[in-house]
């Protein structure tokens, strides 16, 4: 039997829209409709990391008309738990920061197909709904890397990480690097806290390394690295600050801080989500994403700012290789 031309119209027409909701989920109501929550391991005050996350979450809710919620202090006895929390009661994206969240993440996605899960600094990926954003830290930490071999004194600077997993260990060796582009002869004392939040160990640890030698200091940990830049301002010492912008936590101490714009990131991230464009991949985002910014005080020399700008550029273009050439060997 054949169909009217009508009741062709009506199938290609519903056939049409049906694909259109299948391909574009996202799309089906308004922004501030969609239930999400981003999940943060420690205070939203802490000058660092849980800070950063959060000012992407505000940037998203303005700009993007969402209405994001979050959670703060979460345990990691409990990211399990929390995670599950939201997906049972219907949450559309659950985001977490911090690479620490990709275990739980993974175990408890797969049992939620209806929930998005991002874990922010992730590194697992899976189908069909584990989809996390990794920040190219290494790229930041590269160029603070460079800030403090052009300003160390001493020839010795000092690098706490929160952990020692992958990434923290990338972001450090490629902090190391750099600054020996800034003094090739430069040595680093290099520990782990294995802790986000002891303030008082981050002092401990800062006024050893500043005790033997090291007039620079850079902590990828939280807030232990408060702990470290009160020691600094104590002894004398300088910091860079490192994924919010710290400069003004203790001026004449900190004299520049590499930071990620999260609320480019978050944009892009939730933007991405709500035109079902999120991927279960690695979606990864640096420099060349516009979210690794400096922030520089009057104890950085226009030399230094130029060349970390060039370090910028380089990276831009691809031309990296070509950038390290004009410099001697770095030492082993």
């Amino acid at each position: 039997m054949k169909l009217s031309w009508k009741v062709f119209i009506f199938v290609s027409v519903f056939l049409f829209l049906v694909s259109s909701v299948i391909c574009s989920p996202a799309m089906a109501k308004a922004p501030s409709e969609y239930k999400m929550v981003l999940i943060l391991p420690g205070p939203v005050n802490d000058q660092s990391w849980n800070a950063t996350n959060y000012a992407g979450l505000l940037a998203a809710n303005q700009e993007l008309k969402t209405k994001i919620e979050y959670v703060e202090n979460v345990q990691a006895s409990d990211y399990e738990s929390t995670f599950r929390n939201y997906a049972e009661r219907g949450y559309d994206l659950i985001m977490a920061a911090g690479t620490q969240f990709d275990a739980a993440a993974q175990r408890v996605a797969s049992q939620y197909p209806k929930s998005t899960f991002c874990v922010i600094n992730g590194m697992v990926a899976a189908e069909p709904n584990l989809c996390p954003v990794l920040p190219r830290e290494y790229e930041a930490s590269f160029l603070a890397g460079i800030i403090a071999g052009k300003t160390t004194k001493s020839n010795k600077i000092g690098l706490v990480g929160g952990f020692p997993n992958k990434l923290m260990i990338r972001l450090l060796n490629t902090y190391e690097f750099g600054a020996r582009i800034g003094s090739p002869e430069v040595k680093a004392l290099r520990a782990y806290a294995n802790s986000w939040s002891d303030v008082a160990l981050g002092k401990q640890m800062a006024s050893s390394m500043i005790d033997q030698g090291a007039d620079i200091l850079f902590f990828y940990a939280n807030q232990v690295g408060l702990g470290a830049i009160q020691a600094a301002k104590e002894k004398g010492a300088k910091f860079i600050g490192f994924a919010s912008d710290q400069n003004s936590v203790a001026p004449g101490t900190v004299i520049a801080s590499v930071f990620f714009d999260f609320k480019t990131m978050y944009v892009w991230l939730v933007g991405k989500y709500l035109n079902g464009d999120l991927k279960p991949i690695v979606n990864e985002a640096g420099i060349n994403e516009g979210i690794v910014q400096v922030s520089y005080t009057d104890a950085v020399k226009p030399e230094v700012r130029d060349l970390v700008s060039q370090a910028e550029q380089a990276i831009k273009e691809n031309q990296l290789l070509k950038f390290l050439s004009q410099f001697p060997e770095p030492l082993e």
